[in-house]
């Protein structure tokens, strides 16, 4: 048994929660989102609290009730206080710059790249080696990330590229004369 999906996710105040079947919708001051639920699981709202526990005792529905406890969490957080991620630039004239609805990344090619902002995620730019990535929904902005990361990725030799802010880039020496 999931010793997370045994915890139910408390609702706060200002955030409305309505559960209808297995459509689980939040509303809050940072938007609104909402999450479906396996069948395998079900979910009840009352008392100010959401509840998720596995509909049968088969190892599918044990496994899936934790992880819909999460995201019913996680549900919560994007709507009040909303995610973030950043990431570091590292290399000499790779830069980032927020122009309009596009992301404006040098990164060492013959051209620049053009990241076309979604709806819903905010990016801004404090330093031109740092990029803030903002939003209320967890998966959007790890991928976003993820995305803005894949055009160049940090290298083991000299650490040039896109990495999270505190990843740890795994160092190699170089060829030895």
């Amino acid at each position: 048994m999931s010793r997370v999906g045994k915890r139910p996710v408390p609702v706060p105040s200002g955030v409305t929660a309505t559960v209808d079947g297995q459509t689980v919708k939040m509303k809050g001051p940072k938007g609104q989102l909402q999450f479906v639920v396996h069948d395998d699981v079900s979910v009840k709202f009352e008392n100010g609290v959401i509840k998720v526990d596995p509909r049968f005792e088969t190892k599918r529905a044990r496994s899936l009730y934790g992880t819909a406890r999460a995201q019913v969490a996680n549900l919560v957080e994007g709507v009040t206080k909303g995610f973030e991620k950043k990431l570091e630039i590292v290399g000499v004239g790779y830069r980032a710059a927020v122009q309009g609805k596009n992301l404006q990344l040098a990164l060492g090619y013959s051209h620049d790249v053009l990241y076309p902002i979604p709806e819903g995620i905010a990016i801004t730019t404090p330093k031109p080696t740092e990029i803030v990535i903002v939003g209320n929904d967890i998966q959007r902005v790890g991928q976003v990330a993820a995305e803005i990361r894949d055009y160049r990725k940090p290298e083991p030799y000299k650490g040039k590229g896109v990495k999270y802010a505190g990843e740890f880039i795994f160092r190699k020496e170089g060829k030895k004369k």
